[in-house]
């Protein structure tokens, strides 16, 4: 699925409905020797409160350590662009993840709202003293999340269409390759 993806258009596209700029990443990039010694912080705190739910247990079993590793990773990258199309990639693909152990999509939108939290308070104790400062990175903070989150969703999206297009395929009896070929026909 992800190769069938114009992920420049993507991230284009994400961009403009997150209302996340140039400037935003330039800021976010000029913020990183500021903001990602608090990054542990954060991720501590949101595997903190992610242990206050049953829900999440399943997936946190066993492996609380590398998806700490990855999850700080993945902060640390929101702080280093670029956000192209493949940076794009890789949040589809972390989506795509998220798909296969079957995490609900609802943990996609609550995991960003969180880690938007504890963003804005590292932001307004870093930049207590700039006012004007702190309203800047706290917009390009939630523009990276809601560009990050979007994206990711957006592999749950594609993930139900193939699921749909499985149960059409099932249902009616015809072959993938017959189904293709007939999207290809049609396309030309």
């Amino acid at each position: 699925m992800e190769n069938k993806i114009d992920f420049e258009q993507l991230a284009h596209e994400t961009r403009i409905l997150t209302g996340f700029t140039n400037a935003h990443e330039t800021l976010l990039i000029e913020a990183a020797p500021d903001i990602t010694p608090h990054l542990v912080h954060v991720t501590e705190a949101f595997y903190k409160i992610l242990h206050t739910l049953p829900k999440a247990q399943p997936f946190l079993d066993g492996r609380l350590e590398a998806l700490k590793k990855a999850h700080l990773n993945w902060l640390e990258s929101l702080f280093t662009g670029p956000f192209d199309a493949d940076f794009a990639q890789g949040m589809y693909h972390v989506g795509m993840v998220h798909v296969r152990v079957k995490l609900p999509v609802e943990f996609m939108q609550g995991a960003g709202t969180l880690i938007l939290s504890e963003l804005i308070s590292v932001a307004k104790e870093v930049y207590r003293d700039d006012a004007q400062r702190q309203a800047d990175i706290i917009r390009a903070i939630n523009g990276v999340i809601g560009f990050s989150v979007t994206i990711m969703q957006e592999s749950y999206q594609a993930s139900s269409l193939a699921e749909e297009l499985d149960k059409f395929l099932a249902i009616t009896g015809m072959s993938r390759t017959l189904f293709n070929n007939l999207a290809l026909a049609y396309e030309n």
